[in-house]
């Protein structure tokens, strides 16, 4: 069967997820699949958002939807964000740029993440190709100058904002990543950190805690910094309580994710679906509030909007559809998405983003 005629037989996001299983190898399969400690929070991740219920209205002209929205004051044609995930090239030979070209299609803001496996200068060719936004995401490194000089380059290269990683001061407890040596591939490298200055760390990987390529000391004054030198809007991206979102805000971020780091850092964490509601009132409409973990359904992305999240980023199904088919793959399931949340929006009676409210949540 060609890649063509597998993507023809997928009509669900996941779908995806087995036959992509089983064109990766062991350890590879296991960075992406894998949560921290026992998986609690990642399973719980995707059954949060099933476990609500929906109060459809009846008798509303459905006969045109509408799923625009502005996000940074890039105008979208919905709300369905491609999140940051590793090292695509581990996935598919086309790497990020074939990600890029299935966003692009798909009319899907993008974010590269810094531990991808494409310099930034081809991410922004890849993406003024493909007509499509993006914004890059960072971890702050223990060499400010060199945060600064990576934050200027991503802006060069056309970045239009920086998502801030807050939440992974150190490694969380990856038993799969752990059993194949932290899920480090063979063959690969990190090209956007590929300056980096690197701690020395010889320490065995079931007494490691540190990641060496990230720092862990960053506080508050690195966000008030990074918001002053970056010359496009930051987002904070880790967050999960509301009084940190806030301050987050205070500090003069332009928006807000929550996320908990697709369950891959601390086990027993809320799912987002839970965290969500106590961000956005936190946050109180000063800034945009997006959500990650466990998208899987149009009906899930409606549901996020209703709680309060300006739009949704989905990363594990991006992979899938990455690894299954390329480019095709990577717009079938956004795609997929955008059309499960244009039929959900209609059975609400709902043609409009600003209509999908919390009242249609069943109490």
């Amino acid at each position: 069967m060609t890649d063509d005629d597998t993507l023809a037989s997928f009509v669900a996001v996941p779908m995806f997820e087995a036959p992509a299983a089983e064109r990766l190898e062991a350890g590879i399969r296991d960075y992406v699949w894998g949560g921290a400690g026992d998986e609690h929070t990642l399973r719980r991740n995707s059954t949060a958002w099933s476990e609500r219920r929906l109060a459809p209205r009846t008798l509303v002209d459905v006969s045109s939807i509408d799923t625009a929205t502005d996000l940074l004051g890039m105008p979208l044609e919905h709300p369905i964000v491609v999140a940051p995930t590793a090292q695509h090239r581990a996935y598919h030979p086309g790497a990020e740029a074939a990600t890029i070209a299935g966003a692009g299609a798909a009319r899907a803001l993008y974010v590269q993440s810094s531990l991808g496996s494409t310099p930034l200068v081809e991410v922004g060719r890849a993406a003024a190709q493909a007509a499509t936004p993006w914004l890059f995401q960072l971890y702050i490194q223990r060499d400010r100058g060199f945060t600064r000089e990576l934050v200027a380059q991503a802006v060069a290269a056309g970045a239009r904002g920086v998502a801030l990683t807050v939440d992974t001061p150190s490694l969380g407890a990856r038993d799969r990543d752990k059993r194949n040596q932290l899920g480090r591939i063979d063959g690969y490298t990190y090209p956007i950190l590929a300056e980096a200055p690197v701690a020395a760390d010889d320490v065995p990987a079931h007494r490691r805690i540190y990641n060496p390529l990230l720092a862990p000391d960053i506080t508050w004054r690195d966000l008030e910094w990074l918001v002053g030198v970056a010359d496009v809007p930051v987002l904070t991206k880790g967050n999960l309580r509301g009084d940190d979102a806030a301050r987050a805000v205070d500090c003069g971020v332009a928006g807000v994710i929550v996320s908990n780091h697709g369950a891959r850092n601390l086990d027993t964490v809320p799912a987002t679906a839970e965290a969500l509601p106590g961000v956005v009132q936190a946050v109180a409409g000063r800034v945009p509030v997006l959500v990650d973990g466990g998208i899987r359904r149009g009906t899930d992305v409606a549901k996020a909007l209703m709680l309060g999240a300006s739009a949704v980023m989905v990363g594990r199904p991006v992979i899938w559809g990455l690894t299954v088919g390329g480019a095709a793959g990577v717009q079938q399931v956004l795609e997929i998405l955008r059309t499960e949340l244009e039929m959900a929006m209609a059975l609400l009676g709902a043609p409009r983003l600003a209509d999908l409210t919390a009242d249609l949540l069943w109490d």
